[in-house]
């Protein structure tokens, strides 16, 4: 062999090999780039769940699921949560036959893989951090008040529901600890902030956060279960929501009537504060790095940001939509999504607030009343790819 000809296979063996290492790198820093969560929300009036893929501080949907059995009506998704292995998620569904139901999908796939019946007009739904317990709050909207409502319990491995549990009037707002050892839920309608033991499936408190609609104080305090250890409040809270600390010591109750975010020890179940936030302050919830805690303004088009250590609102944040509904945040804390109703024919829309900027920085268009609002973690996007 010539020197020529070694000298061009070795270039040519040089080249390739730098080639496969461009490449390399190339597949590595998109790997890198790639986003490792997707945000998802419910529409009530589409029947839908759309998924978004986070790019920045931007969003692009992804793609839509149907949610829904109902041809001539709306069946009303209206909650939407995601188990903590990242394997299913979780939907209630409003509308039935009569009874609403809670349904579960698969991430990877998007198929039911189960379904269960609950109440009248199931609200919110949160999970027991093992994955084997969710509380479903029913509503009930449309029915006669003032009525004793119930939470339901679901077996999720079999989709099977164990019991109801006698609550309040219209519970609304339903969260699990981090420990999963206690159940918080907040009822609207005879104005109580309940506590639950999971371990028992028992009611173990309860306290009032205002005045109670159409009832008594007296009343209120009625249902089974022991009383209220705060005193009656003097006005009205209507609490639509409730969320506990990463640590498990303070609850967040937003007060839709009062327009004020109250602070509860989760200890002593008394509570610490009352926030003055926006008009019709709907959902509520901590950031997972436990430096702030969002409420959502439904009558002020705007979100509250709430120092946690300081229990004082230090912005208040304008959204692209006049109805505002949920909240939830990516892993890092970096950013907050918020869901906008829709009104007629103007679409909703789910918007993007920077939590450094404490700006809005962008918005995309969400068709349908999207509602309830969550974030899917980094291994189950994995494991879609």
């Amino acid at each position: 062999m010539t020197d020529t000809l070694r000298h061009l296979r070795h270039v040519l063996s040089t080249s390739l090999s730098v080639s496969s290492l461009l490449v390399c790198l190339q597949a590595g820093a998109a790997l890198a780039q790639s986003p490792t969560y997707r945000v998802a929300v419910v529409s009530e009036s589409g029947d839908m769940a759309t998924w978004l893929t986070p790019s920045g501080p931007r969003l692009t949907p992804e793609r839509i699921v149907p949610i829904g059995v109902m041809p001539s009506d709306i069946d009303g998704p209206h909650n939407i949560t995601v188990s903590a292995d990242g394997k299913s998620y979780y939907i209630t569904v409003a509308h039935g036959t009569p009874f609403g139901s809670l349904w579960k999908l698969d991430t990877k796939s998007d198929s039911v893989m189960g379904k269960s019946q609950v109440e009248l007009f199931p609200t919110t739904v949160s999970l027991t951090p093992d994955g084997q317990l969710a509380f479903v709050a029913n509503s009930d909207f449309h029915g006669d008040h003032p009525r004793t409502n119930v939470i339901s319990v679901i077996h999720t491995p079999t989709m099977t529901k164990i019991t109801d549990l006698e609550a309040c009037d219209m519970p609304h707002g339903v969260k699990v600890n981090h420990a999963g050892t206690k159940v918080y839920v907040s009822c609207m309608h005879s104005d109580e902030l309940l506590e639950l033991e999971v371990a028992t499936l028992a009611l173990t408190r309860r306290a009032h956060t205002g005045v109670a609609h159409g009832m008594t104080a007296v009343s209120a305090a009625s249902h089974s279960g022991a009383a209220a250890p705060a005193p009656v409040a003097s006005g009205d809270c209507s609490p639509t929501f409730v969320s506990v600390s990463r640590d498990d010591k303070r609850l967040f109750v937003a007060c839709n009537t009062a327009n004020t975010l109250q602070v509860w020890d989760a200890g002593t179940l008394r509570q610490i504060k009352e926030i003055p936030v926006g008009k019709g302050a709907y959902n509520v919830e901590p950031s997972p790095d436990g430096k702030f805690v969002l409420v959502t303004n439904k009558k002020d088009q705007s979100v509250s940001v709430i120092d946690a250590a300081g229990l004082i609102e230090v912005a208040r944040i304008p959204t692209s939509k006049r109805i505002v509904h949920g909240v939830a945040y990516s892993p890092d804390s970096r950013f907050a999504y918020i869901s906008c109703e829709s009104i007629g024919i103007d679409p909703g829309a789910v918007d993007v607030v920077d939590l450094v900027s404490r700006t809005r920085v962008s918005t995309v268009p969400i068709a349908g009343q999207p509602t309830g609002i969550t974030v899917l973690p980094t291994s189950s996007v994995s494991q879609r790819r």
